[in-house]
């Protein structure tokens, strides 16, 4: 009877962790399927890298926004990344007990903080310095990634063994040298791996960049002009969609792309984790 009851439990997880794969399965083949009719009208190539977007004439280019998105978070993992880096050292092989007790909730706080908070922020404090533009979203973005960044950072910290510190100590190196050479180096893996999670969060994110990127389709000749990322592009136009024709073909394209990106640099990410986690074990 017991044996039964584990089998059963066992076999219900499963079910329960298969449907939650499913899941991310069904939403790329519907993505897929409602965008066969533009892929049908237009070649692949001609709306990736096109930049004409008039839906009322039946051209859709991606390009402006695929660009506006890269763009946008290449400034938001070029801010975050760094800063992560240095308050993740601090508090793993400096910052006192108590110093840790306070500030670790802080982060986790700002985690939890909706995006529509971090948008008015930025309109409110950013904009009026920088405008609307991709260096403004990109500052959203990077406060918006900081708790994620140092959350995982810390973690691969952790995993570094104390040993290998107190060999490096021993040896005459101080703190920050120990830091620099053996924590920074046994880590490159981990921080890679954060890396490449930040990226897939910040490509994903809507609301705030919908709020101060500016939202002009056109390619940026500087972090001073405005951007419009996929996500955005997404939720600006869905409801208009409907009487134009191949219009909603073209977002739902839009927004397999989107897809499409996050979920490679996800799988990269997952590949990082598990080699550095086979060479630690």
């Amino acid at each position: 009877m017991r044996t039964w009851k584990d089998r059963l439990i066992g076999n219900l997880f499963g079910l329960l962790t298969l449907a939650t794969v499913l899941i991310v399965v069904l939403i790329g083949a519907g993505l897929w399927w409602k965008s066969v009719p533009i892929l049908r009208d237009q070649s692949i190539g001609h709306l990736l890298f096109s930049t004409e977007w008039k839906p009322f004439s039946g051209h859709f280019g991606f390009l402006s926004y695929i660009v506006g998105s890269i763009l946008v978070t290449a400034i938001a993992v070029g801010i975050a990344l760094p800063v992560s880096l240095l308050a993740a050292i601090y508090l793993s092989e400096f910052a006192d007990a108590r110093f840790k007790n306070i500030v670790t909730p802080l982060i986790d706080l700002l985690s939890g903080i909706p995006p529509i908070i971090y948008g008015v922020w930025g309109v409110l404090t950013l904009v009026p310095a920088t405008g609307y533009s991709a260096l403004t979203g990109g500052i959203v973005l990077a406060v918006m990634i900081f708790p994620l960044l140092i959350s995982i950072l810390l973690d691969v910290f952790r995993t570094v063994p104390q040993g290998l510190r107190d060999a490096s100590l021993s040896l005459g190196a101080n703190d920050w040298e120990t830091a620099r050479k053996v924590l920074l180096k046994r880590s490159a893996p981990g921080i890679l791996a954060a890396t490449i999670l930040a990226v897939s969060r910040a490509l994903g994110e809507t609301i705030a960049v919908l709020m101060v990127c500016g939202n002009v389709a056109a390619l940026p000749h500087s972090v001073f002009d405005p951007v419009y990322p996929l996500p955005a592009l997404i939720a600006n136009n869905y409801g208009d969609m409907m009487s134009i024709p191949l219009y909603d073909s073209a977002l739902m394209l839009s927004a397999l792309v989107l897809f499409g990106l996050i979920f490679v640099f996800n799988a990269l990410s997952r590949v990082v984790l598990h080699r550095l986690e086979r060479r630690q074990f």
